[in-house]
């Protein structure tokens, strides 16, 4: 009856050593650093919100002695084949969004963790596969969800959403200036046909660059569709504050950020306890926050780690840990 439960809940077990997984799924960033800052202990349990190619799960399980256990989210199919052989008894595999992190962890009965590891990167499994619409560099269908089998597709918010709403989605996710000019060219254009490619995307949306700029601009639009299609900052959010009333005290938090909206809500979360970094004070004036900063300045990708991977270059990690 449970191992049932298991397979319709889609919850795999497996184990991880290595040799199996797809090393060119996702190469692992500050791997040694988000790790470390996990401060592993015998007997710990331990969550990593973004198994991806499972390279920071992987180094995780190395450390572990005996006794502790790993649970490792990711809502992508695709994932599920990087899993390998993991020894079942150290290992969860929990396909689903990490928003859902605190009711997973109620159906595994576990009240509380001792640290959380969360890399917020797109995989770049993600932006090298030519048929999921994630880069302008291909032409593909506009999908870009993380999970295919649940929610709109980019097409249909680009074909659907209001001008308004368009302009808003590229200004607070991409941070485009000229955001309104995009949405009004999208609705001309989408009144004549329909926009269903990357391709069809770029031919409405090409003209707003400046030639200079085009590349720069073209990856904040669709990572403002991205963000708008797999409601990652909400998902985010909620993630952290299950995070918050998971974590053991002493456990740690360890995150790793690539854009300047996730950083700020993790760095608010952390300084303040709460995504909008609202400060509460107590009689004292000191500041009332669940954690307190293992790493005051923010850690980032040395020279080495860049040049052999440059999709690091964003990266940043803060780690925070439980009061």
């Amino acid at each position: 009856m449970q191992e049932e439960k298991k397979k319709n809940s889609n919850v795999f077990t497996g184990n991880a050593n290595g040799e199996e997984h797809c090393v060119s799924y996702h190469i692992p960033v500050l791997l040694t650093e988000s790790i470390d800052g996990l401060n592993i202990h015998s007997g710990g349990i331990y969550v990593d919100v973004t198994f991806g190619g499972g390279g920071h799960s992987r180094e995780i399980l190395s450390r572990f002695n005996g006794g502790e256990h790993l649970y490792s989210f990711d809502q992508d199919a695709d994932a599920e084949n990087n899993i390998g052989h993991i020894d079942s008894g150290q290992f969860t595999f929990v396909r689903s969004n990490f928003r859902y992190l605190k009711n997973w962890m109620r159906y595994h009965e576990v009240d509380s963790i001792d640290g959380l590891i969360a890399d917020l990167g797109v995989s770049s499994h993600h932006f090298d596969d030519e048929t999921r619409g994630f880069s302008f560099r291909f032409d593909a269908p506009l999908d870009m969800r993380m999970n295919k089998r649940a929610g709109k597709t980019a097409a249909e918010i680009v074909n659907n959403a209001t001008e308004e709403q368009l302009a808003d989605i590229f200004y607070i996710y991409g941070e485009l200036k000229n955001s309104r000019r995009i949405a009004a060219a999208i609705v001309k254009s989408r009144a004549q046909k329909s926009i269903e490619t990357t391709n069809d995307l770029l031919s409405v949306v090409e003209p707003m660059f400046r030639k200079e700029r085009e590349k720069k601009e073209m990856a904040r639009l669709f990572q403002a569709l991205r963000i708008e299609v797999n409601h990652e900052m909400d998902a985010l959010k909620e993630m952290l504050k299950a995070a918050t009333e998971l974590l053991a005290q002493g456990g740690r938090l360890s995150v790793i950020t690539y854009h300047s909206l996730e950083d700020r809500i993790v760095k608010n979360v952390m300084k303040t306890g709460n995504a909008e970094g609202k400060i509460v004070q107590d009689f004292f004036g000191r500041i009332e926050t669940p954690f307190t900063l293992v790493n005051n300045r923010v850690i980032t990708p040395q020279e080495n780690e860049i040049e052999s991977n440059p999709r690091s270059r964003s990266a940043k990690l803060r780690v925070a840990e439980k009061i």
